[in-house]
């Protein structure tokens, strides 16, 4: 039985995790999740040390991912070998994707 190999540029998941972590800055560090999630309602400030909290927590996620995807590139074992970059860059992806699930899920219970 023949194997068929699916080949994929590198640059797509690439990519993704550069919008996934820029998409988690900008939620983070620019005030998008602020406006998002404590925008009325209660005192500005419990809500703000609430989401800060989410934040770190989400925080820990995010480097996971930013050291995924900094090995798959900067490693040479993994330069070589498509499937360890592909594993590595799968985990980076994956990871951006709880940092993101976290900030939100957080977020929506600090609402």
């Amino acid at each position: 039985m023949a194997r068929i190999q699916l080949r994929f540029s590198p640059i797509i998941p690439t990519i993704a995790s550069f919008l996934l972590a820029a998409l988690w800055g900008l939620s983070v560090f620019a005030g998008w999740g602020l406006e998002a999630f404590c925008a009325g309602g209660e005192a500005a400030s419990a809500c703000s040390q609430r989401l800060g909290t989410v934040s770190t927590v989400s925080g820990l996620f995010a480097a996971l991912a930013a050291c995924c995807t900094a090995a798959a590139w900067l490693l040479p074992w993994s330069r070589h070998d498509p499937r360890a970059f592909a594993r590595l860059m799968g985990a980076g992806v994956l990871a951006w994707i709880a940092a993101e699930g976290v900030l939100f899920l957080g977020g929506m219970l600090v609402r």
